[in-house]
């Protein structure tokens, strides 16, 4: 029995070796999760915004506010200083503020910056507005890509044409002027109850909203101070958060007041990737993207075949579309990944000298990239590298094989044979001023003719051939690698 029995002891020896040791492993977790709410809850994220609110931009703000409510920070607070950018992505960035459990408090900063068009909305929807001195918002005037509304000339009149004629057209020009300003007026009226709403919520001045939306109107920060415009005038971080300690605000769930005293300043930054996709969103960009987009597309269509049009103009495409919001960021980096992989694919079925095989990783890294936070779930970037590498290494094998096929010599055809090495079968008679005779040549029986006397036996080079018959003159014998007649 003891036999029986003692081996069993170190078994359960490391057994309860291993439970203590996993035990003491979620113990430090379980302590490392507590230490770190609890720094959390006392500090202040910040995010900075510079430049056009873009999909970038959303993407950027929406995930810093989450990631801010998921640690439970006290406040967040949004440097900004932007001249405007996509609606969509305005009223994105202005759902997640409203929706937030953190307190967001957007700051016109540093001096001389300015919150206008689209930061004007983000600044009447946050919970707490502040600005800086020497700083400024409005122009809140909705403007589309095409121009501004009420931009449309009206019809003009031409006197050599008759007057039954002329009233048609002035009424067809009536009736397009009708349809432009209704759309117009549908546009510019939403606006105006949007932020109208937004400063109703928070209390400020829905007049002045108004009139910034109508009249594209201007306030420097002294001044929207003043018309209760904003709440705060602070000259930098430590005045504002200290201004706005003790404020009461309107949250989604009720009234919260603010505790910013010895708060802990977190800045995120806005990182490379973020960075990258703000260059590619950046109106002028995309309006660029979808240029080369199309022509790249209908060069393809017309030029069957020519592969560089189409594999630009579908990259090009689908980034425009992903930087005006017509696809999201999801969808985006989706349709990149799976266009990348068919033009990898396309590489092995369709030599392109590495057109498609480029083209496929610049769209799989890109799609990659985009899709790297879009669902709170970080790719690893060595994984994007690694197989962006192995796709690399792939599609330059390939090439260097079909590079390495075309410098090899013909197989088959004319140019092969005037490549061979072959042996006179016979004393070659003269004919005139030539020599006739058989030669052997890769196994087979040929005419040839010589300008020179061929006795049997003798090894030939073959100078070119001229239907059934080859040209020969006296050479070499064959490698020896290759087989003896």
């Amino acid at each position: 029995m003891d036999r029986l029995r003692t081996p069993t002891e170190p078994s359960r020896f490391r057994l309860g070796l291993w439970a203590g040791l996993i035990v003491l492993a979620f113990g430090l977790s379980v302590g490392q999760w507590v230490l770190a709410q609890s720094s959390s809850s006392r500090s202040a994220i910040v995010l900075s915004v510079d430049g056009a609110i873009s999909p970038a931009t959303m993407d950027y703000v929406v995930r810093g506010i989450d990631q801010a409510s998921e640690q439970g920070a006290a406040v967040v607070v949004l440097r900004m200083d932007t001249p405007g950018g996509l609606m969509n992505s305005m009223r994105s960035i202005i759902k997640t503020i409203l929706a937030s459990d953190v307190p967001v408090v957007t700051w016109v900063s540093p001096s001389g910056a300015r919150a206008a068009s689209a930061g004007t909305y983000i600044l009447y929807g946050s919970h707490v507005a502040a600005m800086a001195p020497a700083t400024n918002l409005g122009s809140a005037t909705p403007v589309q890509m095409g121009g501004m509304p009420g931009s449309s000339e009206p019809a003009e009149d031409s006197g050599d044409t008759p007057s039954s004629n002329g009233d048609d057209t002035e009424e067809a020009g009536e009736s397009s002027s009708d349809d432009s300003t209704a759309m117009e007026r549908k546009v510019m009226e939403d606006a105006v109850s949007y932020i109208r709403g937004l400063a109703e919520r928070h209390g400020r001045n829905a007049d002045w909203a108004e009139r910034a939306v109508r009249e594209a109107v201007n306030l420097g920060a002294e001044e929207a101070l003043e018309q209760n415009v904003i709440d705060v005038v602070a000259a930098d971080l430590d005045d504002l958060l200290a201004q706005i300690h003790g404020r009461q605000v309107v949250m989604a769930t009720g009234q919260q007041t603010l505790d910013t005293q010895n708060l802990t300043i977190v800045r995120q930054e806005p990182d490379w990737r973020t960075r990258l996709l703000s260059v590619i969103t950046d109106p002028n960009v995309a309006y660029f993207l979808m240029i080369i987009g199309f022509y790249g597309i209908i060069f393809e269509l017309a030029n069957p075949g020519s592969l560089y049009p189409g594999v630009i103009g579908a990259i090009c495409l689908v980034l425009a579309l992903f930087a005006f919001q017509v696809l999201s960021v999801n969808y985006a980096g989706l349709a990149l990944i799976l266009l990348g992989l068919a033009f990898i694919v396309g590489e092995a079925f369709m030599p392109s000298f590495g057109m498609l095989g480029i083209g496929g990783i610049i769209a799989f890294v890109l799609g990659s990239i985009i899709l790297m936070d879009g669902s709170h779930q970080d790719i690893s970037l060595p994984a994007v590298g690694g197989t962006a590498a192995v796709a690399g290494g792939f599609i330059l094998w390939t090439v260097t094989r079909f590079m390495g096929l075309r410098r090899k010599a013909p197989a088959v055809g004319m140019e092969h044979v005037s490549q061979e090495r072959c042996r006179a079968l016979d004393e070659f008679e003269r004919d005139g001023e030539h020599y006739r005779g058989h030669v052997q040549l890769s196994g087979e029986r040929w005419k040839a003719v010589s300008d020179e006397p061929v006795t049997r036996g003798q090894w030939l080079r073959v100078d070119r051939a001229d239907g059934l018959t080859v040209t020969v003159s006296p050479g070499d014998g064959p490698d020896d690698s290759k087989e003896a007649l």
